[in-house]
């Protein structure tokens, strides 16, 4: 039985490691890549108690150096999502059942492994096996994915403590229990805090997960499993398996305990999902949570009165750290005319500086691109803003080699048309496009802004000038989940700026705040009567 109120307190973000020359940090990542380089991993599902090899192998290489094989991992099929589906309900009764501060602390030991033992680990699996330098992966890996697991378990405290109120002679009470069923988590290849974090912030719930990480992500993803086991974690109530999108989808999508999908991925796959569950509908016990954050064309406005060093940096870095593989990378920037030469001459001369190449090599800024796929959809916009087409030109970069890796250069592109294709669609690549627009018509603007693209994910002013900023506020208030005022529209932090998009870039349910955990519970209000009625009679029937 219980006898306490078990509360977590909120948590401060982890402090973010500089990795300065000669720092213990950076002695502990280079030995982590050098151990990690000379030997290579075979990477099993972890399907309940079992690690499961299947012997069909795939390759994991380096973004940056197809030629070094890191290892494989075991690929499985539709057998093995119904395998997972069967431990994870196997697990759950025992799971959702198991007290708040046992399930809490198992989370709160894997932040605490993630910070200190594995904090080399993690970063070197992501610089290695996603191309993400040492700053980005920081972020991400560690802080991020931290902070996610201590947020988290503080937000879900939060959410178990609130009660409604009672009157006299009645006691009401709130319980919160986990969905009934599985959840499904999908997690993308950019971010390995996002990959811990979907199937974790649904686990602390006291629900049961399928866990299906993008292919390019593995190397990372399966550290995340081991340090969970290590943590506590029970079997089968995190389930990773690697099988083909689709398979997963049609398998999970008509099964009767199916109750709810974390999502991080393209528009497209996100709404086949919708429809797939939306035709299901009458199978399920439950009508399934639909979580997703999805794509993005996200934009950096400038105003007549912008500080001209602040945009430059502002689109420097929210263009080109981790080569624009953000969905919340800035991709289209609306420059006005008074201050459009010294940005593109400043601009172009910031971009001159940035190295490119392994992220082994701690001062290269631009490192390779996810894959061969991601390349040639990249490659392919870049030519034909090679092809002289009217009124668009390259200032900066253009040049792609995928001989050695998959390297693109940050890219810049001016255009006169505001509905110029990279100016509207998704490339998620070091591609940043550039309008100018008359000083004159910055309202004019703002409509172009808001009508431009179908998502509405992140989206920057720079400007001095109050007035303009409180405009470009409330006319672009449904045109970015997140909203930056002098700043870059990326580097949304756990618990500051709760993460999300709405229209093309998703449900908006916030990753990073306590919105995100509501989806995954279910309440049942009880009202219990201290002194209950005795005669059916009201005393309006009474006439004297």
């Amino acid at each position: 039985m219980q006898f306490g109120d078990f509360y977590y307190p909120l948590p401060t973000n982890e402090p973010v490691l500089n990795y300065a020359p000669g720092s213990k940090e950076k002695l502990l990542l280079k030995a982590s890549l050098k151990e990690l380089k000379s030997s290579k991993i075979d990477v099993p599902m972890y399907i309940g108690s079992e690690e499961i090899r299947t012997g069909k192998k795939l390759e994991i290489r380096p973004p940056h150096e197809r030629k070094h094989l890191l290892g494989h991992f075991h690929e499985g099929d539709a057998s093995h999502v119904k395998k997972a589906i069967a431990a994870a309900l196997k697990a759950k009764d025992k799971w959702a059942n198991l007290s708040w501060e046992n399930r809490a602390n198992i989370f709160l030991k894997a932040a605490d492994l993630l910070a200190t033992k594995y904090r080399a680990q993690i970063l070197a699996t992501t610089l290695l096996g996603q191309s993400k330098n040492v700053i980005q992966a920081e972020l991400d890996a560690s802080c991020e994915l931290i902070d996610f697991l201590r947020f988290n378990v503080h937000y879900l405290s939060e959410i178990y403590r609130g009660q409604p109120i009672s009157s006299p002679g009645v006691n009401n009470r709130v319980e919160y229990r986990p969905l009934e069923g599985f959840v499904l988590a999908v997690t993308p290849f950019n971010f390995t805090a996002i990959a811990g974090n979907l199937p974790t912030v649904c686990a602390m719930a006291g629900n049961v997960v399928i866990w299906k990480p993008s292919y390019t992500q593995i190397y990372s993803a399966q550290l995340i499993m081991r340090i969970l086991k290590e943590a506590g974690l029970p079997d089968g109530v995190i389930n990773l398996i690697y099988v083909d999108g689709a398979v997963v989808g049609d398998i999970c999508f008509k099964h009767n305990d199916f109750a709810g999908i974390h999502f991080t991925g393209s528009t497209g796959v996100f709404n086949t999902m919708w429809k797939a569950i939306g035709d299901n509908t009458g199978n399920y016990r439950s009508y399934p949570r639909i979580v997703g954050e999805t794509g993005g064309k996200d934009f950096i406005l400038a105003h007549s009165s912008a500080d001209v060093d602040v945009l430059v940096t502002a689109l420097a870095r929210g263009a080109f750290e981790f080569q624009g593989q953000k969905c919340s990378a800035a991709s289209r920037c609306y420059i006005p005319s008074n201050i459009a030469a010294e940005v593109k001459k400043k601009l172009v001369a910031a971009v001159k500086t940035m190295k490119m190449g392994s992220t082994e090599d701690f001062t290269n800024f631009i490192n390779a691109v996810i894959d061969e796929r991601s390349f040639d959809k990249i490659e392919n916009y870049i030519k034909n803003a090679k092809k002289k087409d009217s009124g668009v030109k390259i200032l900066i970069g253009g040049n792609c080699d995928k001989t050695e890796g998959f390297f693109i250069e940050p890219t810049i592109i001016e255009t006169t048309d505001p509905m110029y294709v990279t100016m509207c669609q998704e490339i998620f690549g070091p591609v940043l496009t550039l309008y100018v627009y008359d000083e004159n018509k910055f309202e004019e603007v703002l409509k172009i802004v808001d009508t431009t693209s179908p998502y509405a994910l992140t989206g920057a002013i720079i400007a001095q000038d109050r007035y303009a900023i409180e405009l470009a506020t409330n006319k672009l208030r449904n045109s970015a989940g997140n909203f930056y005022v002098n700043d870059k529209c990326t580097g949304a932090v756990v618990g500051q700026q709760p993460f999300g998009g709405a229209r093309g870039s998703g449900t908006n349910d916030k990753a990073g705040s306590i919105l995100n955990l509501y989806r995954w519970l279910s309440c049942r209000t009880i009202k219990e009567m201290f002194t209950s009625p005795i005669d059916y009679r009201y005393p309006f029937l009474q006439e004297k």
